[in-house]
């Protein structure tokens, strides 16, 4: 699979991961509301060629990150670590900017997850670092 934006390939994972990237792309897009800009690529009869729309991946990768990191529900962060430092790792290879929130910054505006037991808490120093670790190993083993 080809993950693009214009001429430039970003990513070259094997179908396998590539397809399961898609899939938890989508399950982001419906728990966060956002379309990712991503989709079919300029010869649409090939399902292995996919263009990023920049703008659009930017404000859905933002907002992942924000998500990520103002939940504090230890099994939706373990649920999602993976898929938000792929995300993030293919951001940056799209020159796209990505803050990671300063611990602190709140909890999920709704409060719909709880966790229990136990009282949800922003992410910590250390939440914030590892998701940079995180996507910088993706980075590395992430195929053009």
């Amino acid at each position: 699979m080809y993950f693009d934006v214009g001429e430039e390939t970003l990513w070259n994972p094997s179908n396998g991961a590539g397809r399961l990237f898609l899939r938890q792309t989508q399950v982001f897009e419906a728990e966060l509301r956002l379309p990712s800009g991503i989709g079919p690529g300029k010869d649409r009869g090939d399902p292995d060629t996919l263009e990023i729309d920049a703008s659009l991946y930017a404000e859905f990768v933002r907002g992942l990150v924000a998500w990520h990191s103002r939940t504090g529900h230890s099994v939706i962060l373990a649920l999602s670590e993976g898929f938000v430092a792929t995300a993030v790792a293919l951001a940056r290879r799209a020159r796209i900017e990505v803050e990671t929130l300063a611990p602190g910054d709140g909890l999920v505006p709704d409060g719909r997850d709880v966790q229990v037991p136990g009282a949800a808490q922003a992410a910590s120093p250390s939440a914030v670092d590892t998701l940079d670790a995180r996507a910088r190993e993706m980075d590395r083993w992430m195929a053009r």
